[in-house]
């Protein structure tokens, strides 16, 4: 199928479109011939369900991306894991519940790999893993959620016929990613770490943990792509893993951010600090089988990208706190 027919003259309305991967996708949909419908918190709230009804009633989309959510690193699992759940569960009950209501064509759930088993000890996980044990400790706020909407999605195909799709991204990174040490994930938090080490001449910079945990890193602008393509080409509630089929430890992403970002000194590893999952590294097969796709993006090229954007950008990137 070709993309643009799939999108010609469509509504599509993506929730979170102001935010990271949302404006991403939007920007990639422009040169499609479709409406694109980006709803505001100031008008909807889509933690309420009369307003996320109203919102889809209102806007009549035929296709529904849900990027909206409310998340952040560590320290923001720390200290409001209540609100993590809260705000993230209803938005996406709500907003497929709508979508039933609505009869929308399409709905699609951006999921994350937090959904995933945290103590399996398998090399790879594959969609079928999903419901194999608990999500790792650190991030099961959040992860719980994510795993609920996909049951939400089968369980509103089996009984309305909705088309649910339930994406799982891995750790995207990129251009207006989230900076903030207090709320940003790895890479954000690691680019502005050793940009600010180059810019004052230290020869040495902190990192956290061990550096052996393995991860998938997803660049955004390849996030964005396999939603499209997946919106476009997916059409079962089974879920379907997006990201690289390339896993990187934190050493190696540590060294790579210290490499693009013209960093000399030496790493010192705080081995006293938590590494969370040991291992989390995603089955991309059934990706390749119906997308017919794969990221563009190597990691060094995503990283570099996104370390000469945030140097460019620094001042403006800094002040968000989120």
């Amino acid at each position: 199928m070709n993309l643009k027919n799939y999108y010609l003259g469509k509504r599509v309305m993506i929730t979170g479109g102001a935010g990271f991967l949302g404006s991403e996708i939007i920007k990639q949909l422009a040169g499609f011939d479709c409406e694109i419908i980006v709803p505001r918190k100031k008008n909807y709230d889509l933690t309420s369900q009369e307003d996320a009804l109203a919102c889809v009633r209102q806007s009549k989309p035929h296709v529904i991306i849900h990027a909206a959510a409310w998340y952040g690193g560590p320290p923001i699992h720390e200290a409001y894991p209540a609100k993590m759940f809260y705000e993230n569960t209803m938005m996406g009950m709500n907003v497929m519940h709508a979508s039933h209501l609505c009869d929308v064509e399409k709905v699609v759930i951006i999921g994350s790999d937090c959904a995933y088993p945290g103590y399996l000890g398998k090399e790879v996980l594959s969609e079928d893993d999903l419901f194999s044990g608990k999500p790792h400790a650190s991030a099961i706020d959040y992860g719980m959620v994510k795993r609920f909407l996909s049951v939400q999605a089968w369980a509103y195909n089996k009984q309305y016929g909705l088309n649910a799709n339930f994406l799982i991204l891995t750790n995207m990174y990129g251009e207006g990613d989230n900076f903030n040490p207090e709320s940003s994930h790895v890479v954000g938090a690691l680019i502005r770490r050793f940009t600010e080490a180059v810019i004052e001449n230290k020869d040495e910079v902190e990192v956290w943990g061990s550096g052996k945990p393995t991860r998938n890193f997803l660049y955004v602008k390849d996030a964005a792509q396999g939603v499209i393509r997946a919106t476009a080409l997916y059409d079962s509630h089974e879920p379907i893993n997006i990201t690289t089929g390339q896993g990187n430890s934190i050493k190696e992403l540590a060294e790579t951010i210290a490499e693009v970002t013209g960093f000399r000194g030496r790493l010192k590893w705080l081995t006293e600090k938590p590494d969370g999952q040991m291992k989390k590294v995603l089955d991309v097969s059934r990706m390749k089988e119906h997308l017919n796709w794969q990221p563009e993006f190597t990691l060094k090229q995503g990283l570099g990208n996104t370390a000469n954007w945030y140097k460019a950008n620094k001042e403006v990137a800094d002040a968000k706190k989120k």
